[in-house]
């Protein structure tokens, strides 16, 4: 996959949580950031429906706060 970087404002605290993240984490929310935004971009849906689609299948399939949680601060396989 070939990558380029871009600038993204975030709220101060989300800043600042990212860079105190271990690099495994920061790359795990790296990559389920990329995935948002070209769903989000790549799509005829307003932003909220592609939202409301979104939850609807990760709920569908079992996801939860929890589940992704569990996910994100999983150790680096």
């Amino acid at each position: 996959m070939t990558t380029d970087t871009i600038t993204i404002r975030v709220d101060l605290r989300a800043a600042q949580l990212f860079k105190a993240a271990p690099p495994a984490q920061q790359q795990k929310l790296t990559l389920l950031l990329n995935q948002w935004l070209i769903e989000a971009l790549d799509t005829s849906e307003t932003l909220e429906e592609l939202m409301e689609r979104v939850s609807r299948t990760a709920q569908a399939k079992g996801m939860t706060p929890e589940v992704l949680q569990d996910i994100l601060d999983a150790p680096d396989a």
